[in-house]
């Protein structure tokens, strides 16, 4: 079964308590499990706008987890740096002086909180020389993390039509960021920074209307809207909202805010397996065990709606049989929750015992096996 489809909303009706809002793309989610709580056009490919940072500065932030780039390091501030995206551009920016050297560490300040072009279009420049590479490296990084649909045409989301996300991606990123890297997850939540003598505010409107909120990041292109990803913790419960496609700041400002106070309202976390607890078994192919058991070493829970009548289903997903031997802890697939005809949540499922490869007679059968089953799927296909 696939995710949810474009023009779908997920989540009950107003009159039962569901959510009703006018942002023409939006999704939220609950942070550690990846429950979907609500979900309209989440799949439709829109133009990310400055909320396409959030992957430059993912690609960074990898890349200094790897070793590659360190927060010392200084780039210099090109010629082309600063008229795309320094003071004469008349857009947003970080106000770094053409031909200065600035450290990564700075770099990523003015990236963020300032939402400055300059210092996006800096660190592709330094990363990778041009700006069309560094966009190489984010579309690849990205099929890396999961985003199948996303691509980018540059380093800072001023228009191109090569830069298109969708919100549910845009969510499944700022998750990611949140979980792997919390130290430099802080950024989102400063109020100020001062480059060059000009102090200026962090963009962000939930971080002072918001009980809790600490990210992420705004946007705005003529082509895709107003749009925003954002974040807040309450009673130890974080969600995260996109929202894409608005015609007022103002009107963007009070939907995430709303949206956000919802899911904190009405929604709770339900366990659905403990850790390590068996949620299924898997086909194994040509071993000394004929099936395995699958397991998360992490409780699988799933966000529903307090006193609601949410009717859920768990499944167990994975491309089987699967060929031995298999690994204690190899991942083998993963339990999807559908809420109705939407996943609700999704998480990996690993073997717990390994399985050895079984005798030459073994293999035999079970090759003798899907012979048999895969000229009846032939077959079926025909008709």
């Amino acid at each position: 079964m696939a995710l949810a489809a474009n023009n779908s909303v997920q989540g009950a009706k107003k009159d039962e308590g569901g959510f009703d809002g006018d942002a023409p793309t939006a999704i939220l989610i609950e942070a550690s499990s990846g429950s979907v709580l609500f979900e309209k056009n989440a799949d439709d490919l829109r133009a990310p706008s400055s909320m396409m940072k959030l992957m430059t500065a993912e690609v960074v932030f990898h890349a200094i987890q790897n070793g590659d780039v360190k927060l010392t390091d200084e780039y210099r501030v090109s010629e082309n740096a600063w008229r795309k995206g320094g003071a004469p551009s008349g857009t947003s920016t970080m106000f770094a002086a053409i031909h200065s050297k600035v450290s990564v560490d700075d770099l990523l300040h003015g990236a963020i909180i300032q939402s400055g072009n300059d210092a996006c279009i800096v660190l592709a420049e330094g990363i990778a020389a041009n700006e069309v590479a560094f966009a190489e490296m984010m579309t690849k990084r990205a099929r890396e993390l999961g985003l199948t649909q996303s691509t980018f045409a540059n380093s800072n989301g001023l228009p191109n039509p090569g830069n298109k996300m969708t919100v549910r991606e845009l969510a499944k990123l700022a998750r990611y960021i949140i979980q792997t890297y919390p130290e430099f997850y802080k950024l989102f939540g400063e109020r100020e920074f001062t480059w060059n003598k000009i102090k200026q505010p962090n963009r962000n409107p939930l971080l002072n209307s918001l009980t809790g909120a600490d990210g992420l990041k705004t946007g705005y292109t003529q082509e895709g809207g107003y749009g925003m990803v954002g974040s807040a913790v309450q009673n130890d419960i974080r969600l995260i909202v996109v929202i894409n496609g608005l015609d007022d700041p103002d009107d963007r400002a009070t939907e995430a805010k709303k949206m956000l106070e919802w899911g904190f309202r009405n929604f709770e976390a339900r366990p659905l397996f403990a850790a390590n607890q068996p949620v299924g078994y898997a086909k194994v192919f040509g071993g000394d065990s004929r099936s395995v058991k699958l397991a998360s070493p992490q409780p699988i829970k799933v966000m529903v709606q307090k006193n609601g009548t949410d009717k859920l289903i768990a499944r167990v997903i994975y491309n089987g049989p699967v060929r031995a031997p298999i690994t204690a802890g190899q991942q083998v697939g993963v339990v999807k929750v559908w809420r109705g005809a939407n996943v609700a949540m999704e998480a990996p499922v690993y073997a717990t015992e390994a399985v050895g490869t079984g005798s030459t007679i073994r293999r035999a059968i079970d090759g003798a096996s899907e012979l048999v089953i895969g000229m009846f799927r032939a077959g079926a296909e025909k008709l």
